[in-house]
């Protein structure tokens, strides 16, 4: 079941991933080499590259797999980042395009049905008992690196994946509240996610 489970994750990530750089590339507004780098740019991109890749990893023989990928707090991490995508996506981003036809199947497996699969199966399969909250400081080492990197190559190309990046429109002071603010969500969702999954924990042993 789980390996099925697998299967069919990796196959959705990976066609959506791949998909939305053909159609961003059929639509592109700069150079192949500018708009591959600014398709590696988004979160949204290189967090469902991740799922495609845990899930892709999930159907290699476990004594042939990165220890990475089994121990216990990976798939919470990557929950945790996939869910940001989704909330983002919902309150923040949603009403401001509206797209069609394949865009808007990719746009949905992206920002909702991976999102949503993803958490179930963390639900399923994580090894909640061992999960810890100490472990969220080094989950948040992802955002923060892809934080610094898409304002570095902003300051330079002045492009920003996302309107409330935008140092050149919205100005520094309001994108650096804008940016403490994602790491409070990142840091409230994993802790809620290690909270629920001790809750489940515990229930379990009553």
């Amino acid at each position: 079941m789980k390996k099925t489970i697998a299967l069919v994750l990796a196959l959705l990530g990976w066609f959506a991933v791949i998909a939305q750089y053909f159609l961003m590339i059929e639509n592109r507004i700069a150079s192949v080499a500018e708009t591959t780098i600014r398709f590696f740019s988004f979160f949204t991109i290189l967090t469902n590259t991740i799922v495609a890749i845990y899930f892709t990893s999930l159907l290699i023989a476990e004594n042939r797999r990165p220890k990475l990928i089994d121990r216990p707090g990976t798939l919470t991490a990557i929950t945790v980042y996939i869910t940001v995508v989704c909330l983002i996506y919902q309150i923040v981003l949603r009403h401001i395009w509206n797209p069609q036809g394949l865009q808007m199947i990719v746009d949905e497996l992206l920002h909702t049905i991976i999102p949503l699969l993803v958490i179930i199966v963390w639900y399923l399969y994580e090894i909640k008992a061992e999960i810890q909250y100490r472990q969220i400081f080094a989950w948040l080492i992802y955002p923060l690196v892809y934080m610094i990197y898409i304002f570095a190559r902003g300051y330079y190309s002045k492009f920003y994946p996302y309107p409330f990046t935008d140092v050149s429109k919205l100005g520094l002071s309001k994108v650096l509240i804008n940016s403490a603010l994602l790491l409070f969500l990142f840091v409230g969702i994993s802790a809620l996610f290690v909270f629920v999954g001790k809750s489940i924990k515990n229930k379990n042993k009553n």
